[in-house]
């Protein structure tokens, strides 16, 4: 029996229809737009390194909390952090992994931060919130050393996100597991904790020791002779 005879011209109508969207759902399903996330690549001068994948932060939603023990808590815009005291500074990122890049970094000291929120006497260390939920525990001492930087750019641009943007932290005298990337939040504390990597039996203080580093920005392996920041 031919079916379209037992059919009015709606019925077919809508057969033809349901035919049709039967064969291009499936497409569509396909063709879905697959959620962009940052996650660990060995690109060329600059590796990238997180602890899971993570989304990108659109800088114009993003803030950082900071409370604990602090006069003046407070979350800041990106504009806000901004407005603090600005330094510049060319600085190499060494991983553990033995592998470094250089880069020009624009930021701010972390005693700029400091004096807008007034750590308490009791204060001590400072615990940072990543986006990808890494974190870590660095002392208020360390912090105020020299060279120690948040940054929000990057090579004269802002800071790109799979290199930790909106903002992270720079210690160049130490590996890269400590200068925190995607910061969300920090937390002033009297005691100390273990950070994400320390856990795993990494050093808890970090500083960079004497060894052969594979330098991607040099396309080179450098000889480190003694401890601290590279000096090449």
């Amino acid at each position: 029996m031919d079916i379209f005879k037992e059919m009015d011209r709606r019925d077919v109508v809508r057969f033809i229809c349901f035919l049709g969207v039967s064969i291009l759902m499936p497409h569509c399903a396909d063709s879905k737009e697959v959620e962009r996330l940052f996650d660990n690549e060995d690109r060329e001068g600059f590796y990238i390194r997180f602890i899971k994948p993570v989304r990108p932060i659109d800088p114009a939603r993003w803030s950082l909390k900071v409370s604990g023990l602090c006069e003046k808590a407070r979350s800041f815009t990106l504009e806000a952090v901004k407005k603090l005291p600005k330094e510049t500074q060319v600085s190499r990122m060494k991983c553990v992994e033995s592998w470094s890049s250089k880069a020009k970094w624009g930021g701010f000291r972390p005693k700029a931060l400091f004096d807008a929120v007034r750590p308490l006497a009791e204060a001590k260390y400072l615990y940072f919130y990543s986006a990808d939920d890494y974190y870590e525990y660095i002392s208020l001492e360390e912090l105020l050393k020299p060279r120690v930087l948040f940054a929000y750019e990057m090579n004269g641009g802002p800071l790109p996100g799979e290199y930790g943007g909106p903002l992270r932290l720079l210690m160049p005298s130490k590996y890269g597991y400590k200068s925190v990337k995607s910061i969300v939040r920090l937390e002033f504390l009297e005691k100390d904790g273990i950070g994400y990597w320390s856990k795993y039996g990494y050093s808890r203080d970090a500083t960079i020791q004497p060894g052969t580093d594979h330098a991607l920005d040099l396309k080179t392996y450098k000889r480190i002779t003694k401890p601290g920041e590279p000096e090449y």
